[in-house]
């Protein structure tokens, strides 16, 4: 194996910097035992020159080292040999400018680097298949989420109940494509199902290239402005590869039960959970960012269980929990959808 130092890119929250090697080395853990397994060692902090760096070992494959460049923090690896360190040139996955992840600025924003290991540790803890994936956010609000999907070239589906988020975020993307002069066709219609409104329903086709447009190979955006508990009357079942959502950590929620907004969280994941399971592909795993002063890890995992999934609760995914406020601790959530037993 190779010895590698992985420069950390420094985050502008500083709450969040605090927290970003611990969580990185938790993110490189998931890495290891899913996709990389064997061939990845575990990582631990060290500093060189006065730098703070990830030291790991590796026997890395091309394919393994775009994976490593899909780190959340990942700056810059280099191989170690004695004193020096060699550049190791990373592959990254973008798609697309990243100011597409960066324009939309409001409060209660989803830090965008957590936002990105939260969608890797759920994608790799599930079955790999090829691309391009389909992910759900059921809980999308502004798009945060939605954003690093389509900057990964794959398909990005979100539901949200707030009508506000809904129409910034169908602003927003429609106009971010119109400037970068992207093919693209966007539309807005009502969404209904066996003759009730549900709410609207946004529909964007992005080519990321002209050739891939002229190909067919457009990628979808696809926005519900309906209650998260619709999802399965918007989606088919075992439709997506990932569901990922960031969790609403204060007292208005993004469901509705009787016509009143959900006040408790955990009500809100009891109402919702089983739905969004049916449309998670056998194989396909389901990541929840989760304040644990709302409610224990172990009474959240017990809802994920309680819809059929397999809680992934060691190693790495016990690393996960950091401070976000004085009023948020944040954890994250990962369950695994089985697959059928062969009969």
């Amino acid at each position: 194996m190779r010895s590698y130092a992985l420069l950390v890119h420094p985050s502008a929250n500083r709450v969040y910097a605090d927290a970003s090697v611990s969580l990185t080395v938790a993110e490189l853990g998931v890495l290891a035992s899913t996709r990389l397994e064997g061939r990845l060692g575990e990582a631990s902090p060290t500093r060189i020159a006065g730098v703070p760096y990830l030291a790991f070992d590796g026997d890395l494959t091309a394919a393994d080292l775009i994976l490593i460049g899909d780190v959340s923090t990942a700056m810059a690896l280099f191989e170690r040999g004695g004193e020096m360190l060699r550049p190791v040139e990373l592959s990254r996955r973008d798609r697309f400018d990243d100011d597409l992840l960066t324009i939309l600025k409001y409060p209660g924003k989803t830090n965008e680097v957590f936002t990105k290991l939260l969608l890797n540790v759920t994608v790799w803890s599930g079955r790999e298949r090829e691309a391009p994936l389909r992910i759900l956010d059921p809980m999308c609000g502004r798009g945060t989420t939605l954003n690093q999907v389509l900057m990964n070239g794959w398909h990005a589906a979100g539901v949200d109940v707030d009508d506000r988020d809904f129409d910034t975020y169908a602003a927003f993307l429609r106009k971010w494509l119109k400037d970068k002069r992207l093919k693209h066709s966007v539309e807005i219609n009502p969404l209904r199902r066996e003759g009730a409104r549900l709410g609207r329903r946004f529909h964007a086709e992005v080519g990321a290239t002209k050739e891939e447009w002229k190909a067919g190979r457009a990628l979808n955006v696809d926005v519900a402005n309906t209650d998260t508990v619709h999802t399965r009357a918007v989606h088919q079942a075992a439709s997506f590869d990932a569901v990922v959502t960031d969790a609403p950590y204060g007292v208005q929620h993004g469901s509705r039960s009787g016509g009143r907004l959900a006040r408790s969280p955990l009500d809100l994941l009891r109402e919702a959970v089983p739905v969004w399971a049916e449309v998670l592909r056998p194989g396909g795993a389901m990541g929840i960012a989760w304040n644990v002063r709302v409610a224990a890890r172990d009474e959240a995992l017990g809802i994920l269980a309680g819809a059929g999934l397999e809680p992934l609760d060691a190693g790495p995914y016990r690393a996960l929990e950091h401070r976000v406020d004085h009023a948020i601790q944040r954890d994250v959530l990962v369950a695994r959808k089985p697959r059928p037993t062969p009969v």
